[in-house]
């Protein structure tokens, strides 16, 4: 009997042979090695999500309740504003890894829970988790520290060019005002920005793994992220004290950007203050919406972190 004959009668009804064994479906090694590999980055990721929630409940212990309900402002224009402010940087961030991995929807709460990081543990703390949030999911990237890297540092190559760029138009005007912006920190402070601008330029092939559209792409990412938080800024400022064209809040904007973005330069709130009492008038008002804002901020980052950390817990608890 041949083998022919075996399967026509399995097929006319006897007894069909039993088809051979199949050998086990081994798991792929380079499936295991990732997934090896990533555990230390989920480990690492956690301990720094335990980190913000210590920051976050730091913060809800030293925020007063009280008076951010009092200051809460009532028109809802400036809750738009304020949203779309604090927004900014996550979704600027969304849009450069989007170019850049690929990166899903809900890479957008990893973002979000990176710019917290930086605001209430430490700076570049929030890096560190976005990297070790990338480490985890083997797919979407291969190596993720050089394109953060890229990214850090470009954020602070774009910053301190606007400030040079803004410091050369008002300088002029700042140097008639007596705000004590003059003398050797002064001029520590712009070398330091300089210097710092001009070794990034020099070494970007060494500093740099990005294409050069890449990078282009992220430096216009960061300039309209800048761009928007300052006009933002000058809005909601606006809204809360009316009485003055909304072009005076977005220099008064500005001049604060180019403030705070200067190293060693001491009493930067007194020389702000300055510049509003001279450019609006009253400085007692602008001194209390600047604190205001600065409680809703502090109040939004613990809730944005509350739950962006509630909804890390519930996922490990499913897993």
């Amino acid at each position: 009997m041949y083998l022919s004959d075996l399967n026509i009668a399995g097929r006319d009804g006897g007894a069909a042979l039993a088809p051979p064994p199949q050998a086990p479906v081994l798991p792929d090694p380079n499936v295991i090695a990732r997934s090896v590999a990533a555990r230390p980055a989920v480990w690492a990721g956690r301990a720094i999500t335990f980190g913000l929630l210590i920051a976050v409940l730091w913060q809800l212990r030293t925020l007063d309740a009280r008076q951010v309900i009092a200051d809460i402002p009532s028109r809802p224009a400036f809750w738009i504003v304020f949203a779309l402010w604090y927004a900014t940087a996550p979704v600027a961030d969304w849009v450069i890894f989007r170019r850049l991995w690929r990166i899903p929807a809900d890479g957008l709460i990893a973002l979000t829970r990176k710019f917290v990081g930086n605001e209430l543990v430490l700076g570049y703390i929030g890096e560190a988790y976005f990297y070790t949030w990338a480490r985890a999911r083997a797919g979407l990237t291969s190596a993720p520290f050089g394109a953060i890297k890229d990214v850090a540092i470009l954020s602070a190559l774009v910053g301190n060019v606007v400030t040079l760029l803004m410091l050369a138009a008002a300088y002029p005007a700042l140097g008639t005002l007596h705000l004590g912006l003059s003398g050797p920190t002064f001029a520590v402070s712009i070398a330091a920005v300089l210097v710092s601008s001009l070794g990034m330029m020099v070494f970007r092939r060494r500093l740099f793994g990005l294409s050069n559209g890449d990078l282009w792409f992220v430096a216009a990412v960061h300039f309209v992220r800048l761009a928007l938080k300052t006009y933002l800024s000058a809005l909601m400022w606006h809204f809360v004290l009316p009485g003055q064209p909304l072009e005076l809040w977005v220099l008064l904007s500005a001049l604060r950007l180019l403030l705070s973005r200067l190293p060693l330069l001491p009493n930067k709130d007194l020389v702000f203050a300055g510049l509003s009492v001279l450019l609006m008038g009253h400085d007692v008002e602008i001194a209390t919406l600047m604190a205001m804002i600065a409680s809703l901020t502090v109040a939004a980052h613990v809730a944005v972190g509350a739950a962006v950390l509630g909804a890390d817990m519930v996922r490990w608890t499913r897993k």
